[in-house]
């Protein structure tokens, strides 16, 4: 089978960059499309030449990687990617190449330029079209007014073109069928959720170097890793460690600024540790380095990062909003409301029994290998595809 998937970057990051540089929407894309390719599909990625806010990728447009033909297509007006908006106005002259050659083309996100392009080329070849949204659909995920315009005048030029719409889990499955009740035309609906490779994970680096470079010592950690950003629950997080003021314990914040660390910064003190953006090793290492992995976010679609926690042995604590209740059900954390004292309460009563923690890393492991590895996940995948192919 071909599949073509039509891929939106996010966050201004290159496709198939060394390992474990990047997370989200990335990241998932990365293991979904190796998986595709172990199951025998031939897969062909069509994105834009994002790098970073001010500047484009200045490798190879077009080449293998991975064994994935990845293509990418110049932007014409950069300052738009501050507003999540690429400008790749070439991409319809690809797809017009490559779409006749394909089985399905698989869109990462609703509301892009690059769906607009690309869709029409789809139908006029009778190919047929799945989305995965990535949790972007409500409006309380930020942008709302952007969000309401592009639903009223351009949404309903690409909804009309998808055959299936692949939510990530029950909530976001409920926001899609919210979201086309706007639109005339009525995909089908599914949950997939989001895997990983658990091989990466079995042996992480020696946390010495790490521990050593932040100050840790021997210290029992808690760490967040993502974007520092407030909808990612960081700044609540933050004030619930200071309030459950726990001896011998540091937090440790990873990830970029998205408009958080001024606030993180007056809060920091020796016992909370702002490292920045962590890549290849040193990012393994901070997760070795943990004890148990915190995100208490709002509006989150089912986060890599606390996958690749789970799979690295790590218990969690989440919110709600990370969409992941089987965490709870397996005794691998514990999921709690989004505000200080629910997260204070948490983090004392988990880092209080070090063997029950232990355990509860170990049923993260666990649960990891039973439902979210990438071969599930691939086939789940497949079985979508093929009910249109």
């Amino acid at each position: 089978m071909g599949v073509f998937i039509l891929m939106h970057i996010l966050h201004v990051t290159p496709y198939f960059a060394p390992a474990y540089s990047f997370g989200g929407v990335v990241s998932m894309l990365e293991g979904l499309t190796q998986a595709q390719l172990s199951a025998g599909h031939q897969v062909t990625v069509l994105t834009s030449d994002a790098y970073s806010l001010e500047s484009p990728y200045d490798g190879n447009l077009d080449e293998i990687r991975n064994g994935i033909r990845v293509i990418r297509c110049r932007n014409w007006f950069y300052p738009l990617r501050r507003y999540n908006l690429d400008t790749p106005f070439s991409m319809a002259s690809q797809a017009r190449k490559i779409i006749p050659k394909i089985d399905i083309v698989h869109l990462h996100e609703f509301r892009t330029v690059e769906n607009l392009l690309v869709t029409p080329i789809a139908a006029q070849h009778n190919k047929p079209v799945v989305l995965s949204p990535h949790g972007t659909l409500t409006y309380s995920t930020g942008r709302s007014q952007l969000k309401s315009l592009w639903d009223k005048w351009l949404s309903p030029r690409v909804a009309k073109h998808i055959q299936h719409v692949i939510a990530l889990a029950q909530s976001e499955l409920d926001d899609a069928q919210k979201t086309w009740q706007q639109f005339s035309t009525r995909p089908d609906f599914s949950i997939v959720p989001n895997g990983v490779n658990p091989a990466q994970y079995n042996n992480l680096p020696d946390s010495h170097a790490f521990r050593e470079k932040y100050n840790l010592g021997d210290s029992t950690v808690v760490l967040f890793k993502g974007r520092l950003h407030q909808r990612k629950g960081v700044d609540v997080l933050a004030k619930a460690f200071k309030q459950a003021n726990l001896p011998g314990a540091k937090l440790v914040l990873a990830g970029p600024d998205e408009g958080m660390r001024p606030l993180l910064e007056s809060l920091a003190d020796e016992n909370i540790i702002l490292t920045g953006f962590l890549t290849g090793e040193e990012r393994l290492a901070a997760l070795a380095s943990a004890n148990l992995f915190a995100l208490p976010a709002i509006g989150e679609g089912l986060s890599m990062a606390v996958l690749e926690a789970m799979a690295s042995g790590l218990p969690v604590l989440l919110s709600e909003g990370c969409n992941l209740p089987e965490a709870a059900e397996a005794n691998a954390g514990k999921i709690v409301p989004v505000d200080v004292d629910s997260l204070a309460n948490a983090l004392t009563n988990m880092l209080s029994n070090r063997e029950t923690l232990t355990q509860q890393g170990k049923n993260a492991q666990t649960l990891i290998q039973q439902k979210f590895t990438w071969d599930r996940i691939a086939a789940q995948m497949t079985a979508v595809y093929e009910r249109y192919v």
